[in-house]
Protein backbone atom coordinates (compact mmCIF):
# COMPACT_ATOMS: atom_id res chain seq x y z
CA UNK A 1 0.00 0.00 0.00
CA UNK A 2 1.67 3.20 -0.95
CA UNK A 3 1.56 6.45 1.55
CA UNK A 4 -0.15 9.28 0.41
CA UNK A 5 1.73 12.48 -0.99
CA UNK A 6 1.77 15.57 0.97
CA UNK A 7 -0.77 17.15 -1.43
CA UNK A 8 -2.71 14.20 -1.17
CA UNK A 9 -2.82 14.38 3.15
CA UNK A 10 -4.17 17.96 2.83
CA UNK A 11 -6.46 17.28 0.19
CA UNK A 12 -7.79 14.85 3.10
CA UNK A 13 -7.72 17.04 5.81
CA UNK A 14 -9.03 19.54 4.05
CA UNK A 15 -12.56 17.22 3.32
CA UNK A 16 -11.99 15.74 6.90
CA UNK A 17 -12.66 19.53 8.27
CA UNK A 18 -15.51 20.46 5.85
CA UNK A 19 -17.18 17.16 7.05
CA UNK A 20 -16.85 18.16 10.50
CA UNK A 21 -18.02 21.51 10.61
CA UNK A 22 -21.28 20.47 8.83
CA UNK A 23 -21.73 17.92 11.83
CA UNK A 24 -20.95 20.49 14.50
CA UNK A 25 -22.17 23.68 12.89
CA UNK A 26 -25.97 24.26 12.84
CA UNK A 27 -26.26 26.34 9.66
CA UNK A 28 -22.67 26.44 7.93
CA UNK A 29 -22.20 28.75 4.98
CA UNK A 30 -19.23 28.92 2.41
CA UNK A 31 -18.35 32.22 1.65
CA UNK A 32 -17.19 31.92 -2.62
CA UNK A 33 -15.46 34.91 -4.44
CA UNK A 34 -14.97 33.60 -7.92
CA UNK A 35 -11.52 34.04 -7.27
CA UNK A 36 -8.89 31.20 -7.20
CA UNK A 37 -9.38 30.42 -3.63
CA UNK A 38 -12.69 29.76 -3.74
CA UNK A 39 -12.55 27.64 -6.44
CA UNK A 40 -10.31 25.56 -4.70
CA UNK A 41 -12.75 25.24 -1.95
CA UNK A 42 -15.72 24.58 -3.89
CA UNK A 43 -14.06 21.55 -5.86
CA UNK A 44 -12.77 20.38 -2.03
CA UNK A 45 -16.42 20.80 -0.73
CA UNK A 46 -17.86 18.96 -3.67
CA UNK A 47 -15.20 15.96 -3.46
CA UNK A 48 -16.62 15.88 0.51
CA UNK A 49 -19.95 15.41 -0.50
CA UNK A 50 -19.96 13.89 -3.55
CA UNK A 51 -22.52 12.78 -5.30
CA UNK A 52 -24.53 15.03 -2.96
CA UNK A 53 -23.60 18.79 -3.55
CA UNK A 54 -22.41 20.64 -0.77
CA UNK A 55 -24.95 20.71 2.16
CA UNK A 56 -24.18 24.37 2.68
CA UNK A 57 -25.10 27.45 0.27
CA UNK A 58 -22.50 29.85 -0.89
CA UNK A 59 -22.59 33.49 -0.08
CA UNK A 60 -21.30 35.97 -2.53
CA UNK A 61 -20.34 39.60 -1.40
CA UNK A 62 -20.49 41.51 -4.74
CA UNK A 63 -18.21 44.17 -4.89
CA UNK A 64 -18.65 45.17 -8.36
CA UNK A 65 -15.19 44.33 -9.17
CA UNK A 66 -15.73 41.59 -10.72
CA UNK A 67 -15.01 41.26 -14.88
CA UNK A 68 -18.64 40.12 -16.27
CA UNK A 69 -17.45 36.42 -16.87
CA UNK A 70 -16.48 35.48 -13.30
CA UNK A 71 -20.35 36.38 -12.78
CA UNK A 72 -21.27 34.10 -15.42
CA UNK A 73 -18.75 31.15 -13.32
CA UNK A 74 -20.67 31.90 -10.23
CA UNK A 75 -24.39 31.56 -11.70
CA UNK A 76 -22.80 28.10 -12.40
CA UNK A 77 -21.50 27.45 -9.18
Amino acid sequence: MRSLTHLERLEAESIHILREVVAEAEKPVMLYSVGKDSAVMLHLAKKAFYPAPPPFPLLHVDTTWKFKDMYALREKA
